[in-house]
């Protein structure tokens, strides 16, 4: 990782995770003190994590802005929000994940799930909650023409929906124990991880007024491959990688018999298609200047991480 990238995820995370404790708070407000609801969605939230969705929003909305040296703090209140959302969304689909029906996973960013920690029901809606709260964060918006606004929660919905995200964990789990072939496994997995990280990158730009048609288009474009990328190294640290550095039990997949990138295309074969993905990534926002550089950081910081 850069040290210019280090500086800027430090920075991203530490103001996504006031929004987060705000938008928190304002519940709080307006639900019993002693609410085992708010103290799951709480656990869960704020249990540290990589905040990687909110950070690709904010670099985003400076890359358009061409602004690649300017502190976060340049960002303005709308990619707070939106910021906010994504990971309000993307701790909701966590905790859904990890649920016995699901994955039955025990372990979560360094400590138990919340079935574990508190019970299945309450995980459930846990993660009801917090999605709702996301669409709220959005909906509270005032800094942005209502259409533009409209714009935002139809992105989001259709990113996690019954074509994005939602789909691709019922392929997901409809594939346990089967066989896919390499398009099967990446429709997948574009669904299942990518579209989240699409959405962010696109409302992370929209969130700074750009409404290039162009510029929109070459930043779809790099968040596909990007969250391709990210999930075939999600299965290369599974099966490579130990439980302790990952926060969350290694070897998962295979216990579950889940087709993923390893199994279908052997380690060496996902290596490839990870470097293919990098690279695609790049290429799709070449024409962007030095102001993508930051997402230019984020790819190779991608295909390097290793948790």
């Amino acid at each position: 990782m850069t040290p210019r990238l280090k500086t800027f995820i430090q920075r991203s995370c530490s103001r996504v995770n006031e929004a987060l404790e705000a938008a928190l708070d304002a519940v709080c407000r307006t639900a019993p003190s002693d609410n085992t609801l708010l103290a799951a969605m709480r656990y869960s939230l704020l249990a540290g994590g990589k905040r990687f969705r909110p950070c690709l929003a904010y670099a985003a909305a400076l890359a358009t802005q061409a602004q690649v040296d300017a502190p976060v703090n340049d960002c303005n209140e709308t990619t707070d929000k939106i910021a906010c959302a994504l990971e309000l969304i993307h701790t909701y689909s966590l905790i859904h994940d990890d649920l016995p029906a699901m994955d039955d996973d025990t372990l979560r960013r360094g400590q138990a799930t919340c079935h574990i920690a508190f019970d299945e029901a309450t995980a459930i809606l846990a993660g009801d909650a917090l999605q709702s709260l996301a669409f709220e964060q959005l909906a509270s918006i005032d800094t942005l023409p209502p259409t533009q606004v409209v714009q935002l929660i139809s992105i989001l919905a259709k990113a996690i929906g019954p074509a994005g995200m939602v789909l691709g964990q019922a392929i997901d789990l409809n594939a346990t124990g089967k066989v896919l072939q390499h398009e099967q496994l990446q429709t997948m997995h574009r669904r299942k991880t990518g579209d989240l990280i699409v959405a962010s990158v696109v409302m992370g730009a929209r969130s700074a007024a750009c409404d290039d048609h162009n510029i929109l288009a070459a930043l779809t474009t790099y968040g596909e491959h990007l969250g391709l990328a990210f999930q075939i190294q999600d299965d290369l640290l599974d099966a490579e990688s130990d439980t302790d550095t990952l926060g969350k039990t290694s070897g998962s997949d295979q216990r579950l018999h889940k087709p993923t990138y390893t199994s279908v295309l052997g380690i060496a074969g996902a290596r490839q298609a990870l470097n293919e993905a990098h690279q695609n990534s790049l290429a799709a926002i070449a024409d962007l200047g030095a102001g993508a550089d930051l997402l230019r950081d984020f790819a190779d910081h991608t295909i390097n991480r290793k948790f």
